[in-house]
């Protein structure tokens, strides 16, 4: 392909994830729409349906017919796995187990989204979901988090199952983020936590030490900043303050801070500004 090409069945998309191996699409009527490999190492992706087993991959996109009952507001995807969360407030599963670190009361293994029930049983209604490489995040309309899966990566010592992350019980948290072995959380005060594991060197977490990071913690060098959001990655970590300036750190080649020829494994260990460039987020 040349270049971009409009996805011809695909309208009015609201939001859209993707990994490795697939893509999601969400539409005004809460439609999810999943296309890609529909296994990995013998254990489904995460496609929320069955294809015919002469194929291995699904090139346009499906929807996920069984979510059609339900409106879904929100998607993530791992590499092995895929969540689902309604308007209803349900967070659902499908795919792999995420290394056999993911447990909800299900199968290892599932082809068909189906419910997380230990979330249900919390009696909260969830408004977002985040999904790393083996480990897992559902945010509440009331802003508490909860974390299953990589022990580092999930906010808590306990792994396998659901569990509130008792050190963000306080902050009123907006927007989650997953990604391979670590997590972030802003909070509606504009703060930004991170925790777990990154690379290279824990560098991308933000906190200025080759340490990785069991619990949530503030990034204190952007105490200063009101964040308005983030994207994480496994080598760089991108923050956006409310007044549009973007903030980088972790590895440098990949920031955009004007080095064309940065040698690989040269890091950014303090958020740094990143210069002529300027965002707007939504709200």
């Amino acid at each position: 392909m040349a270049g971009p090409r409009r996805i011809e069945t695909l309208a009015r998309v609201e939001s859209i994830a993707a990994d490795s191996y697939k893509s999601a699409a969400v539409d005004d009527r809460g439609r999810l729409f999943t296309w890609g490999l529909a296994a990995i190492e013998g254990r489904p992706a995460g496609l929320g349906y069955a294809l015919d087993p002469e194929m291995d991959c699904q090139l346009t996109p499906k929807r996920v017919d069984a979510l059609s009952e339900d409106r879904v507001v929100g998607v993530a995807l791992s590499s092995g796995f895929t969540l689902a969360v309604t308007d209803a407030g349900a967070v659902f599963f499908f795919g792999g187990s995420g290394h056999g670190a993911l447990d909800h009361g299900l199968s290892t293994n599932d082809v068909l989204p189906r419910r997380i029930e230990a979330l249900t049983e919390t009696g909260r209604r969830f408004v977002a979901v985040a999904a790393g490489r083996s480990h897992a995040l559902a945010l509440t309309e009331e802003g508490h988090v909860y974390g299953w899966g990589n022990k580092l990566a999930n906010g808590h010592r306990k792994d396998r199952t659901p569990q509130l992350v008792t050190a963000l019980a306080s902050a009123r948290v907006k927007l989650v983020y997953a990604h391979e072995y670590f997590s972030c959380a802003v909070t509606e005060k504009g703060e930004i936590f991170t925790w777990g594991q990154g690379f290279p060197n824990n560098f991308n977490l933000g906190h200025g030490v080759a340490a990785t990071q069991p619990t949530p913690k503030r990034v204190e060098a952007l105490s200063h900043v009101k964040v308005a959001a983030a994207a994480i990655c496994g080598t760089h970590t991108l923050v956006a303050g409310e007044d549009g300036v973007v903030w980088g750190f972790g590895e440098r080649a990949a920031l955009g801070l004007g080095e064309a020829n940065a040698p690989p494994g040269q890091i950014v260990v303090q958020p740094t500004p990143i210069p002529n460039l300027r965002v707007r987020t939504l709200p």
